[in-house]
């Protein structure tokens, strides 16, 4: 069989053999999530994905898409590709689990001025990665090299996940009553959002990412920014498992005041004490170097919290043992509350 290779497409910009040296390259880090469902190696032209419906009832399907937006401005400064990829499937997967959904499988979409197999197949490797930790199969993906249209050295990166959970187990934000406990799980950091506003706040254009800022308390300013989002596919789906849990909450884009009211019903808000949030550094030092207003804070950060749960108050404890035994040091934000109309869906007192 002939090699298949075009020069005037090369002179285009475009090298159809660099693509071939990527995909050989992310081989031996997609084969590591093929180990989840019953799967079909890379190189034909869909993924295949053989549901297992084994304790699953009428199923529904559930997906999630998103990617790691301008948090890549950060990998691209500190020439490291191989955590970003963990961040977008992060994404998606923490979307899925909050309807009480087990992920299956992830397929990426990676574009590229130029295509670099070595950093292509680094990109990957984040995203196996993510896929491992969120017993994910990765099927499928696409990289696209477009000259003209991103600059040589940059890329950008996005995601696809579908999960499954039967009809029954859907989580019902509509059981969420007054004195209902909202539970916290902390957050590794800034996860994937507020970046252009950390990047305008920080001139990370600028900045000496390799500075240890003595409130980050160790790590270099890059390092934490870089910081990939957590995974809480295991302890979610744990804690699903054993505990009643009403509804959750993915702290994303938004923050506080437009996540947490989409996983509660009408006429309930929750109220929390502010003193009661664990507040990670990164977001100590943006908002001092920024001098931002507290509530931009918490309507653009997840402030130190990535995912909330809420239960009935006399499931609690069980549900913070559960979480702290995997290493997971959740606590209780607030309570559920009666609200009128036009009253706040979350308040900060």
């Amino acid at each position: 069989m002939e090699k298949s290779y075009s020069e005037s497409y090369k002179e285009a910009g475009v090298d159809i053999t660099k693509g071939y040296e990527a995909v050989e390259l992310m081989k031996k880090h997609v084969r590591k999530t093929l180990v989840f469902g019953d799967t079909e190696d890379i190189g034909g032209f869909g993924g295949l994905y053989g549901l297992d419906k084994e304790g699953i009832d009428d199923p529904v399907l559930v997906s999630g898409t998103d990617g790691v937006g301008t948090k890549l401005k950060i990998a691209f400064m500190m020439n490291k590709h191989d955590t970003v990829g963990i961040g977008c499937v992060a994404m998606c997967v923490n979307d899925i689990i909050c309807t009480g959904a087990r992920p299956l499988f992830f397929l990426d979409y990676i574009a590229c001025g130029k295509n670099d197999p070595e950093k292509i197949a680094d990109i990957v490797k984040g995203v196996s990665e993510g896929c491992l930790q969120s017993y994910s199969a990765l099927i499928g993906g696409e990289t696209a090299e477009m000259p003209g249209f991103y600059p040589e050295d940059e890329y950008d990166l996005a995601g696809f996940s579908v999960g499954v959970v039967s009809r029954r187990n859907i989580l019902d934000k509509n059981k969420v009553e007054p004195g209902d406990i909202v539970i916290a799980l902390p957050s590794s950091g800034l996860h994937s959002n507020g970046f252009s506003l950390v990047r305008k706040v920080l001139d990370i254009e600028n900045a000496d990412l390799s500075s240890r800022p003595d409130i980050l308390g160790g790590p270099t300013l890059g390092e934490t920014l870089l910081t990939p989002t957590r995974i809480y596919v295991q302890p979610v789906l744990k804690l699903i498992q054993r505990v009643s849990v009403k509804s959750i909450a993915n702290i994303t884009g938004g923050g506080f005041y437009e996540n947490i009211p989409r996983s509660l019903p009408d006429g309930i808000g929750v109220k929390m004490m502010r003193n009661s949030v664990r507040v990670h550094p990164v977001f100590s030092l943006i908002q001092d170097q920024g001098d931002i207003p507290e509530r931009d804070m918490f309507n653009t950060f997840n402030m130190g919290v990535g995912m909330t749960c809420i239960v009935s108050r006399n499931q609690t404890d069980r549900a913070l043992n559960l979480l702290q035994a995997m290493d997971l040091d959740a606590y209780i934000l607030g309570e559920a509350c009666r609200i009128e109309e036009g009253d706040p869906k979350v308040e900060i007192i």
